[in-house]
């Protein structure tokens, strides 16, 4: 099981710029594709941004295009989310999370950080 831990969460203005990071306990299989969801408030668990394990692919939802950028250092067992152009909207808890290739499941989970945009 791979332990998952994340930083970088805070309070910041709208326009602001937070970046947050994840920390794998070990390199496996299961952490080939590294994500990040967040969920707000009375919402569902919603999907972010996720990379492989060779960092060139990439995909975001549609909400952060242009705006958040995902990256990962495998010597690091590491993933990132650099967060721009923050809005109130973004405001939730994000989590790291990691599965194997040529699945879409998440297999591991970590405890989460909190972003808060305020107006």
């Amino acid at each position: 099981q791979v332990q998952l831990v994340e930083s970088g969460g805070g309070l910041v203005q709208a326009g602001g710029s937070l970046r947050l990071s994840c920390a794998a306990s070990k390199r496996s299989a299961n952490t080939y594709r590294m994500g990040w969801f967040r969920q707000a408030p009375g919402k569902e668990r919603a999907f972010v941004a996720s990379i492989i394990l060779s960092g060139v692919s990439t995909t975001y939802a549609d909400s952060v295009k242009g705006r958040f950028t995902i990256s990962r250092d495998n010597a690091k067992n590491a993933v990132y989310l650099q967060m721009n152009s923050l809005k109130p909207e973004d405001t939730a808890v994000y989590y790291c999370a990691t599965g194997p290739p040529g699945s879409s499941t998440w297999v591991s989970w970590g405890q989460g950080t909190q972003v808060t945009v305020s107006s």
